[in-house]
């Protein structure tokens, strides 16, 4: 059986992503294409570089979240470091862990370059044609990327060149929170680069078909909710107890809350579609946090076993036939 999978960013949460998508791997689905933001990229890109099932819970328990709280110069110092962090857009954290985990680990798995993760499909745009695409947001541009599509159209860069790290390492640049990155265009432009969670925290339209006929396959979405019904209300805290030392002015209130309705205000629309909640795993995160760096090897286990039994749930009670009749049904089967 063959599926595509978007997986929403989530920070920490992330974690049930992981378990979520294991069990979807042992239910007998084979991953063709992945779209991902922020921690959604991260495990998309474990999974489009091979891994599968256990190998995914594994490669996720060597990630250190105690060292991706590598706090920048600035916010090392006592009490005025985070605001001075803030101030000159520096970001808490440098980032470097995340990126040389990333590296690593798909290192480990064959893949360095976007080129390793061709997908040999003649239905799909050149562009297009790769097992992995990420969301980040384009602050130079003012505009959403995803990549590796854009390389070519938008920075005039081969895709297949390009560290495939780097892209998930700049998906995971939360504004304020993580040193943004840098990527240079052919044309010698350079382009500042954050999560994409600003413009599409949850892109679950990315890997649809916009040709009118029907999918061969299922596109499943997984999302990290922690609100009582799954979807609805569920905030993301961007500016933390763990960043401000000191209660929070009326202003970081306000451009939390613009944040936060960035993050989710898009994607909620859709979540709130029939077509899309039928085809989506909602993992509870309980009481993680999108930055709880701290939490304990046995709260990160639990997550990943609820983000596991949220997939058995939902794949159990998932009929690809009935789907198709139900909400493609005008389209053209091919």
């Amino acid at each position: 059986m063959r599926a595509d999978l978007v997986l929403e960013g989530g920070g920490v949460k992330g974690i049930g992503l992981a378990g979520a998508v294991a069990a979807v791997t042992d239910a007998g689905y084979e991953p063709q294409r992945i779209s991902g933001t922020s921690a959604g990229a991260l495990v998309g890109a474990i999974v489009a570089a091979g891994a599968r099932g256990d190998r995914i819970g594994e490669i996720t328990r060597r990630l250190d979240f105690r060292a991706v709280a590598d706090r920048h110069g600035l916010g090392r110092v006592p009490l005025v470091g985070p605001g001075l962090a803030l101030l000159t857009g520096a970001g808490l954290y440098r980032g470097e862990y995340l990126l040389d985990w990333i590296t690593t680990e798909l290192a480990s798995l064959g893949v360095r370059t976007w080129g390793d993760l061709r997908l040999d499909d003649p239905g799909l745009p050149p562009e297009q044609r790769y097992r992995l695409v990420v969301t980040c947001s384009d602050l130079t541009l003012g505009q959403l990327v995803r990549l590796p599509w854009d390389y070519g159209d938008v920075y005039g860069l081969d895709a297949d060149d390009q560290p495939v790290a780097e892209a998930v390492r700049a998906s995971m640049a939360i504004p304020f929170l993580f040193e943004p990155t840098t990527l240079r265009h052919g044309t010698g432009l350079t382009s500042t680069l954050v999560d994409g969670g600003l413009l599409s925290n949850f892109p679950i339209d990315s890997l649809d078909r916009t040709d009118g006929a029907a999918p061969a396959w299922p596109t499943f979405g997984i999302t990290i909710t922690t609100a009582p019904k799954p979807g609805i209300g569920d905030r993301v805290a961007l500016f933390h107890a763990r960043m401000f030392e000191w209660p929070q002015p009326t202003a970081l209130r306000l451009l939390e809350q613009l944040l936060t309705t960035m993050v989710v205000g898009r994607d909620q629309a859709y979540l709130n579609r029939p077509w899309v909640a039928a085809r989506t795993i909602h993992v509870d995160a309980g009481g993680i946090g999108l930055l709880d760096f701290g939490i304990t090897r046995e709260r990160s286990d639990a997550l990943f076993r609820r983000g596991y039994r949220a997939a058995e749930v939902f794949l159990a009670g998932f009929d690809w036939d009935a789907y198709r009749e139900r909400f493609r049904a005008d389209a053209v089967i091919r």
